[in-house]
């Protein structure tokens, strides 16, 4: 089981603040920093200083990082052209040394979209969208150098691509797909997916959704077991009661409704959660760190949970 740290920075935090977090990760030995890729906030707050860009952000941590993945849950296919998309993380793979993982999906938050001037098509569109995307990106990875890279597609046209750069790792970066959805992610996953990501799910709604993506996979003829699992869920840990109850407070929870629905509470207690999901296949948990000044935390998890698992 591989523990990764899982960040919110639309809520309200600075790319130094990112970076001490990104830091504590890899000098603790989280196996990887991911991050959002949203432009608004939600819920209560004003989101201040406001927005990171996620691949921005990853571009300077690759650069100020040595040895921990950096990924995305998820980039908004909303959000950007395919060809340029597909450019920019082999850029940052190469920066990193190739450690860049991309996570996409269609894009769910129509306010942000508003907010910032991007068109947000109807759900079936979005799907469509990013089916296209992700025959684009990883054709223009894994079209061999010399060659050339065309799509025609309803929504995409790409003629006599020269497909480049390459990413550093070969034969591409890994995808990551997630979400809910009963048939069009998990046939999605099936195709183009190295792993697929469950968010803030339940273990049975874990149990059901992982079956229909091992499903999807053995009816293209796919090993299953050649996807990894994994699973996102809220962080709130603590030695003592006293001290889950300050973190939950920090955060706008409740202990015992952050159990219910996320990782929290001692580290027995998560370690315990954790392997009710690994026994449905879950091999990778992100957790979503929402007070990103409490790097405390993370060294907690990392001395006291990750050790036992």
């Amino acid at each position: 089981m591989e523990l990764r740290i899982f960040t919110e920075p639309q809520q309200g935090a600075s790319y130094d603040q990112l970076l001490a977090v990104a830091r504590c990760a890899e000098d603790g030995g989280y196996g990887a920093f991911f991050r959002s890729d949203h432009y608004l906030n939600m819920g209560d707050g004003d989101g201040r200083p406001g927005p990171t860009d996620a691949w921005t952000t990853l571009a300077g941590l690759a650069r100020e990082t040595r040895q921990i993945r950096l990924g995305t849950l998820m980039t908004a296919a909303t959000f950007r052209l395919p060809g340029p998309l597909a450019i920019t993380v082999a850029q940052i793979d190469a920066m990193s040394g190739g450690r860049v993982e991309l996570g996409i999906g269609t894009g769910w938050f129509e306010a942000e979209h508003a907010a910032y001037g991007i068109p947000f098509p109807p759900l079936g569109e979005r799907f469509d969208r990013l089916e296209e995307q992700l025959a684009i990106i990883t054709g223009l990875w894994e079209t061999p150098a010399g060659q050339t890279f065309d799509h025609i597609g309803r929504y995409y046209t790409l003629t006599g691509s020269p497909a480049l750069p390459k990413p550093v790792q070969q034969p591409r970066p890994p995808v990551l797909i997630g979400g809910h959805g009963a048939r069009r992610t998990p046939a999605l996953a099936a195709r183009y997916a190295d792993e697929f990501n469950l968010p803030f799910a339940g273990l049975d709604d874990t149990a059901a959704q992982f079956d229909r993506v091992r499903a999807a996979a053995a009816a293209i003829g796919r090993e299953p077991e050649s996807m990894i699992l994994s699973n996102a869920l809220v962080l709130c840990c603590g030695r003592t009661e006293a001290e889950v109850k300050r973190r939950a407070d920090a955060i706008g929870r409740e202990p015992q409704e952050l159990r219910a629905n996320g990782l929290a509470g001692s580290p027995a207690e998560i370690v315990d959660k954790i392997g009710r999901y690994a026994a449905f296949g879950a091999s990778r948990i992100y957790l979503q760190v929402l007070d990103l000044t409490d790097l405390d935390h993370l060294d907690l998890v990392a001395a006291e949970v990750a050790s036992q698992l």
